[in-house]
């Protein structure tokens, strides 16, 4: 069994009992998050830079600046999962870096092992500029961090488009909210991958859908194996 996924993964349930019209107030009820992000994003920046360092001269990320990172992030997620750039669910995020199962959206990177002393130098400007392009589009403006999960550019219209139907008809599009799940995903890749937590570089690949492909693992061949031949056994005269 194989996966064709990034090892930065982004999960996201859409709710079926959507409010109409809290997606109105939300922005104003996150700003307390909003707030606190941005102090968090500050040190994830000040950790970032002191975990190049680490790596350059020992080729590892280390584990507590990684798994903060990565908290800052899934908190960040969560807030723009509820709020600004998917509308998916009316359960208030909660105040915590830590995993939780309970809570329709998530955010996890897999911890390296070790990572290359070179990239660390140019992956985060150079090497990730083509993607910061693309990131520009999807979420508006070319910051990275917490202003990826703003609500702007494209992710930011079809968000409204579909809080717009949500209102109208009572339900959410499916189809629309995989895009834009599709869309939060390759963001949220570009910035652990300029976060230097992956030597990997982001896929051009649009993989919609509330669940990340890495959680939804395919053969690397669909043929099934040859089963062995018997030998029939028997008496002799």
């Amino acid at each position: 069994m194989s996966t064709a996924s990034y090892p930065a993964r982004l999960d996201g349930r859409l709710d079926p009992n959507l409010s109409r019209w809290l997606w109105l107030v939300k922005w104003l009820l996150v700003l307390p998050h909003v707030v606190l992000l941005a102090f968090l994003w500050i040190a994830v920046t000040v950790t970032t830079v002191v975990a190049g360092f680490c790596i350059l001269f020992t080729r590892r990320y280390p584990r507590g600046l990684f798994d903060f990172n990565v908290g800052v992030m899934r908190w960040t997620w969560r807030v723009a999962f509820y709020a600004t750039s998917a509308f998916g669910t009316d359960r208030y995020p909660p105040f915590s870096l830590d995993a939780s199962a309970s809570y329709p959206a998530d955010f996890t990177v897999d911890y390296p092992q070790e990572l290359s002393r070179g990239l660390v130098l140019v992956k985060w400007w150079l090497l990730a500029f083509p993607q910061y392009l693309i990131v520009s589009i999807f979420a508006g403006g070319w910051g990275l961090g917490w202003q990826t999960a703003g609500g702007g550019g494209l992710i930011g219209l079809l968000t409204v488009i579909g809080a717009v139907v949500l209102a109208v008809t009572g339900r959410y599009p499916a189809p629309l909210f995989d895009f834009v799940m599709g869309l939060n995903r390759w963001c949220f890749r570009v910035v652990a991958y300029a976060a230097l937590m992956r030597d990997e570089y982001p896929p051009f690949r649009l993989d919609s859908g509330g669940t990340d492909p890495g959680h939804a693992p395919v053969r690397n061949d669909p043929t099934p194996a040859p089963q062995p031949v018997r030998t029939p056994t028997g008496s002799n005269g």
